[in-house]
């Protein structure tokens, strides 16, 4: 029974640290999350059109190349 309490308080040792962690925890403002996902959907979208670029322009390389 004993063991079974020991258990019981460190557990909740180890979330009341983890609480404390959170509340130390700077969280931006929903300001700052908007830009940063412009910036990231901005960025997704460049590097899958230079993938896509690539890509094709490989291909037509390749079609070039077997058509010699």
């Amino acid at each position: 029974m004993a063991e079974v309490q020991q258990k019981d308080s460190r557990l909740r040792l180890f979330f009341k640290g983890v609480k404390a962690e959170f509340n130390k925890i700077k969280w931006p403002s929903r300001n700052t999350i908007i830009k940063q996902l412009i910036a990231v959907l901005a960025v997704t979208i460049v590097v899958g059109i230079l993938i896509v670029l690539i890509d094709f322009g490989s291909q037509e390389l390749i079609d070039f190349l077997l058509g010699l």
